[in-house]
């Protein structure tokens, strides 16, 4: 059974960091990609950004480019999103998701994704 758990989620004052975890259980290699979105009150999810394991290649949504950075560490089978300078509109509850078919590059497209954690809420306070 495949399973994504998020956490790392906070409340916290604008300009302040977090890091978010995402532990991924149940695939039986490295060899896919992972995402993270987040979805806030009243809005669409959107992807904010996501890594090829195999290759380590990462995308961003433009609005947190040089503020947020994904990696991977494969040992712990464990994605993180360094989110850094946080703003208010940074707020949402952030998931992660993961999937084998995604085995040349990753996606920000949530439809590419098939396996989803439970999500963590990010509070920001300006």
């Amino acid at each position: 059974e495949v399973q994504l758990v998020e956490s790392g989620g906070d409340s916290v004052q604008a300009g302040e960091s977090l890091r978010l975890s995402c532990v991924v259980s149940g695939f039986n290699f490295d060899d896919y990609s992972v995402g993270w979105f987040r979805q806030a009150p009243g809005k669409e999810r959107e992807g904010v950004s996501c890594i090829n394991k195999r290759d380590g290649d990462t995308e961003y949504k433009d609005s947190v480019k040089g503020r947020f950075t994904i990696s991977s560490d494969n040992e712990k089978h464990t994605v993180y999103l360094q989110m850094n300078s946080l703003k208010s509109e940074d707020t949402a509850v952030y998931y992660c998701a993961a999937d084998p078919q995604l085995y040349y590059y990753c996606s920000l497209y949530d439809s590419d994704y098939d396996n989803w954690g439970q999500g963590t809420q990010v509070t920001v306070s300006s």
